[in-house]
Order: structure tokens, then C-alpha cells, then sequence
């Protein structure tokens, strides 16, 4: 159990922090089978850079393509919604001109 109450969960061999991330992971495998969504991707990267450095790395938890958009869509799992959190999600939205969706744990 971690720090929020969550309790990590592996499930078909990927390893999640909560269940409600890994219930959200199932219902996008059925999304991908049905062929709504496709490239779907875990623990996506996303760096920020400030004069060619390193200043923090972001991972959300997952990204994938809305087929009938032709859309990418990139989402977090959240629970609580740290100040940390907060400051990141909008330095890497503005950085990388992207939209982070948030999914209700």
C-alpha cells in the first residue's frame, strides 16, 4: 500500500498503482479490441527541458490514438490531485502542446 491507500496490482503481467488504473487498462484493451482506439501505450514520457537540461520527467499513465478522430488522447488515473501534480500537468501541457485527461479513480 502506498502513501494515498492504493494497493498496487499486477495484471496480465504490467504492474499498476492502484486498481482503478488497472480496471481503466482493461476497459482500453477492450476499446483497442473493438477498434475504437489503437497504439495503446503504458507509462508514457514526457521530459521538460530547460536550456537543453532535464528538469523533471512526466509519465502518465496511458496514451492512445481515438481512432474515429484520428486523435491522440493522453490520460492520468487520479485520485488525489497533488499541488506537485497540479504544477507538472500544466508545465507539460504548455510545453508539449497536449491535453492530459483526467480519469476519476
Amino acid at each position: 500500500m502506498n502513501k494515498y491507500g492504493n494497493t498496487r496490482i499486477t495484471y496480465l503481467g504490467k504492474n499498476f498503482d492502484s486498481m482503478s488504473e488497472a480496471d481503466r487498462y482493461c476497459e482500453l484493451l477492450c476499446m483497442q479490441r473493438a477498434g475504437e482506439i489503437k497504439d495503446l501505450k503504458l507509462q508514457p514520457q514526457f521530459d521538460f527541458l530547460e536550456n537543453g537540461k532535464l528538469i523533471f520527467s512526466y509519465f502518465a499513465d496511458f496514451s492512445y490514438t481515438e481512432i474515429a478522430k484520428n486523435k491522440l488522447i493522453i490520460e492520468d488515473v487520479k485520485g488525489m490531485r497533488t499541488d506537485t501534480y497540479k504544477l507538472k500537468k500544466k508545465l507539460i501541457e504548455s510545453r508539449h502542446k497536449i491535453k492530459i485527461t483526467e480519469v476519476k479513480a
